[in-house]
């Protein structure tokens, strides 16, 4: 190989390092970030459960307990498809929880199995009268989650708070309840666990790119000592 050609490749090798490493750096700063935020988030868990009877979901809430009272609009349910439990296939259901003042809180009650993770009987998932709703307060997802028409029932791929609050009619709150697992709940929809804090991805991620960072350093070592080497020949 030409020894211009060679000093190519071995600067090639040398970005690759430096930009494996860079990433590596980038997933730390990550797992830092979502460290920190995860000790946030536990102890707003940790807090005791308030009470939101008589006033709205706002962002100093998100993270916490809350006890929440109301009537469900079950006439305008959500079911997020494409859910899984335990390796079993269905939906997640939403429901409007109808307030004093008009508006709405989303709760998302639970899972249920469904063959192939779009169809269910709304019907025999009824909860009339007042509720009482225990549960953590979440963000709405940020990516869209347009509807999808199969039959006679409309599913969504997730809560997207812009397109369900034009088919609504009244207005919701721009926070939603995960209801928590209660021994009084009926078995389904199955109550969902407060989303895991773990440490994610970034871990095995920054691992990933400092071995390649480390690989590439080798090669590109091995392509600079080779022409020393070649014209260097070890004594015999």
């Amino acid at each position: 190989m030409a020894l211009r050609s060679r000093s190519v490749l071995v600067a090639g090798f040398l970005l690759v390092a430096v930009v494996c490493a860079r990433l590596g750096i980038w997933q730390v700063h990550r797992l830092r970030e979502r460290r920190a935020a995860n000790t946030v988030a536990q102890a707003a868990r940790a807090a005791p459960a308030v009470q939101v009877d008589s006033f709205g979901l706002d962002s100093s809430l998100i993270g916490r307990r809350v006890v929440v009272r109301g009537r469900y609009d079950q006439g305008h349910d959500i079911v997020l498809r494409g859910r899984g439990y335990g390796g079993v296939p269905g939906v997640e259901i939403v429901s409007p929880l109808l307030q004093q003042s008009g508006a709405a809180v989303l709760v998302n009650r639970g899972f249920v199995p469904a063959p192939d993770a779009v169809t269910v009987d709304l019907g025999a998932l009824e909860e009339p009268g007042p509720v009482t709703v225990h549960g953590l307060v979440l963000p709405f997802d940020s990516a869209a989650g347009a509807p999808l028409q199969r039959a006679d029932q409309t599913t969504w791929a997730r809560l997207d708070r812009s397109a369900i609050r034009e088919r609504l009619p009244y207005p919701i709150e721009p926070l939603y309840v995960r209801q928590t697992p209660d021994s009084a709940s009926p078995r389904f929809p199955r109550r969902l666990d407060a989303p895991p804090l773990d440490d994610g991805p970034h871990l095995s991620y920054a691992i990933q790119w400092f071995a390649f960072s480390i690989i590439a350093l080798v090669f590109g070592g091995i392509m600079a000592v080779r022409p020393w080497a070649e014209h260097h020949p070890a004594p015999r």
